[in-house]
């Protein structure tokens, strides 16, 4: 069977091949959005951004690369930078996104397994404003089931493993609306998890054995958000807001669904002033195994870059 996202979920409207392995993709950002809703800055979710590219990639691959519908995308790292926060502002028409797109064949036994790489350049409103990258290998199924069943532990291993319980972080925390939408749990003063929200409709909008890259990503931005405000209090009056104006993520091995991920931050990070940046460096491991690793800057608006 093949499982395609909600057309509701679906950003691109259109693509045009330049020559050359390289493609101009049009997209449209809603003006809000059940999960990538804008901050209280009124600037769009920059994780649209980063769908935006991942569907690009998923795109050009089945309708310009022969690629067949039932092949399985596994992530290894993903890149962005957005060099230029206030063209993601919300306005009274919907923000409607051109990517320059390069394609990548890094490796290639068709029709089985190809190893790719997607370049783009963004620009909104002709302002050119940020760049991104993902790499991806697309497998036939058969090949994607003797992955996974080589990766998975044996069942002692998994009846050994006895999650430890955290405590979820409220939502306005985390930049969040809705409880549900929170993937982040506290499990000790420095010490945070990620547990998957199976049921969630826009993180898991198809059926998966492992947790998808973009979920690992939004826990990352949760921790990231949380340790970026500046005040004891969540929604306090008068702190700036914090937008994530670049990211990167490695992803070194696949999450299983059955254990909690457990997210180690690196020493040294402190929340930026207003008009500063600060990046921060986490680590994520399952059962004692790195599965990821990630780097995010974090930027503090000036008073003059929000909205009242």
């Amino acid at each position: 069977m093949v499982h395609r996202a909600a057309v509701s979920e679906v950003f691109l409207t259109d693509a045009q091949a330049l020559g050359g392995d390289r493609f101009l993709v049009a997209a449209q950002w809603p003006r809000d959005h059940a999960l990538y809703y804008p901050d209280n800055g009124g600037l769009t979710d920059p994780l649209v951004f980063v769908e935006t590219v991942r569907q690009s990639m998923v795109y050009l691959a089945h309708a310009y690369y022969d690629i067949p519908l039932t092949h399985h995308f596994i992530g290894s790292d993903f890149q962005f930078e957005i060099t230029d926060p206030e063209m993601f502002r919300v306005t009274d028409v919907p923000l409607q996104p051109v990517l320059e797109a390069r394609w990548t064949e890094l490796e290639s036994r068709p029709p089985n397994r190809v190893s790719l790489r997607v370049d783009v350049e963004l620009t909104i409103a002709g302002s050119v404003c940020g760049r991104g990258s993902v790499s991806a290998i697309a497998l036939d199924d058969k090949r994607y089931r003797l992955l996974r069943r080589r990766g998975a532990p044996s069942a002692a291993d998994a009846e050994a493993q006895v999650p430890q319980q955290g405590t979820r972080i409220p939502a306005a925390c985390v930049g969040r609306l809705r409880e549900k939408d929170c993937v982040l749990e506290r499990v000790s003063r420095s010490d945070w998890q990620i547990r998957a929200a199976v049921g969630h409709a826009i993180l898991f909008d198809h059926p998966t054995d492992h947790v998808p890259m973009m979920m690992m990503l939004e826990g990352f931005r949760q921790l990231g958000h949380l340790l970026s405000r500046t005040s004891s209090s969540c929604g306090e009056a008068g702190e700036p807001t914090v937008f994530l104006t670049a990211a990167s993520i490695d992803c070194l091995a696949f999450a299983e669904l059955d254990a909690p991920v457990r997210l180690q931050v690196h020493s040294g990070y402190e929340p930026a002033s207003r008009g500063g940046s600060g990046e921060l460096r986490v680590d994520a491991a399952q059962s004692g195994r790195g599965v990821a690793t990630a780097r995010m800057v974090w930027a503090a608006l000036p008073v003059a870059e929000q909205v009242a």
